[in-house]
C-alpha cells in the first residue's frame, strides 16, 4: 500500500486534532499538511510497529507541538483577557463534535502544551498510556501525572455545564431560528426574550465582552439595524448551533451560540469575512 492509500481519509480527524493542540483553524490545516509531507517524506522507514493513523497522530502532536512553543497561546473574550492580537484570538471550527465546544478549545489554550497533548491523546483519541509516553517520547509516569494536573486544572478554567443542548435538537434549531429571525426582522427584543439572565456576548477580534442579559441587550439593540442588512445561514460549529452571517449582501463573519435549556447563554461573534466562504464551503462538502 502505498501512503496516500493508507492515510486517505484521515485529514479530517487530524485536522480536528490540530485544532483542539493550536485553537486555530488556519494553523491546524497548515499543521496537517506539514505532517503529510513528514509522513510522505518518511513512509520508507515506517516499519508498522503501530498503526499508520498513530503514526500520523505522532508526527501531528509533535508538529502542533512545535508550533505552540513558538507563539503565545490564544484565547477568548471571555472575563476580561487583555486584547490580543488578531492572529492571538481562537478561531471557530466546523464540527458537531462536543469535544470542540469553544469553551473547551479556549481552556485548553491556557494549559502547557505538553498537558494540552497528554489530555487529548488520552481523554479525546482514548490512546493507552504507553502509546502516549511513545508518541511523546516520556515515559508513562510521566504522562499519568500530566493528565492528572491537565484534568484538574481544566475542570477549574473551563468547567463543563450539564444543561447543553445538542445543535441537532429541536430546541437549539428553535433557538438558532429566533437568533436568526431577530437579525434579519431588526426585532431585538425577540432575541432577548430568550437570553438567559446571566448570558454573555463576546466579539472577536475586538475583544470586547459583556456580562448578563442587560448588557448584551444593549449592544444587540445597536447592532441589529434595520429589517434587511442582516442575513444569516444556520450551520453547526463548535459542537453548537451557528450562523454564517453576511451583513448588507457582504460577508461579515460566524457567530456560535451557547445554546442551554432555558434559553441562549452565550454568543461568540467572530468577524472575519474570509470565515464566511470557508464554513459555506465546509457545510457543502458535509452534504456531498
Amino acid at each position: 500500500m502505498t501512503f496516500e492509500e493508507e492515510s486517505a481519509g484521515l485529514r479530517p480527524e487530524l485536522t480536528a486534532h490540530a485544532y483542539r493542540m493550536l485553537g486555530s483553524w488556519d494553523e491546524a490545516e497548515d499543521a496537517v499538511q506539514e505532517t503529510y509531507l513528514r509522513g510522505h517524506r518518511s513512509w520508507d522507514g515506517f516499519e508498522g510497529r503501530s498503526s499508520v493513523r498513530t503514526w500520523l497522530y505522532r508526527i501531528a502532536t509533535n508538529v502542533c507541538l512545535d508550533l505552540a512553543r513558538d507563539r503565545g497561546r490564544r484565547a477568548l473574550p471571555y472575563g476580561h483577557v487583555d486584547a490580543l492580537p488578531t492572529e492571538r484570538w481562537v478561531q471557530p471550527f466546523p464540527g458537531d463534535r462536543d469535544d470542540l465546544r469553544l469553551a473547551l478549545v479556549a481552556g485548553m489554550q491556557a494549559l502547557p502544551p505538553a498537558q494540552r497533548a497528554v489530555l487529548l491523546l488520552r481523554d479525546v483519541l482514548q490512546l493507552p498510556a504507553d502509546e502516549v509516553a511513545s508518541i511523546l517520547g516520556t515515559t508513562v509516569p510521566a504522562v499519568k501525572s500530566s493528565l492528572q494536573r491537565a484534568r484538574a486544572r481544566l475542570v477549574r478554567i473551563a468547567p463543563t455545564p450539564h444543561d447543553v443542548v445538542e445543535p441537532s435538537s429541536p430546541e437549539a434549531r428553535r433557538l438558532l431560528d429566533v437568533y436568526v429571525q431577530a437579525f434579519e426582522t431588526a426585532d431585538v427584543g425577540l432575541l432577548t426574550a430568550v437570553l438567559r439572565a446571566d448570558a454573555t456576548l463576546a466579539l472577536v477580534p475586538d475583544g470586547a465582552w459583556f456580562d448578563g442579559k442587560v448588557a448584551c441587550a444593549g449592544v444587540l439593540a445597536d447592532a441589529v439595524g434595520t429589517p434587511g442588512d442582516w442575513v444569516m445561514r444556520p450551520t453547526v460549529a463548535n459542537g453548537a448551533p451557528a450562523v454564517v452571517v453576511r451583513l448588507r449582501g457582504e460577508p461579515f463573519g460566524v457567530a456560535v451560540l451557547d445554546v442551554r435549556r432555558d434559553g441562549i447563554a452565550g454568543i461568540t461573534v467572530f468577524a472575519d469575512a474570509a470565515l464566511v466562504e470557508r464554513l459555506e464551503v465546509r457545510s457543502r462538502r458535509s452534504l456531498m
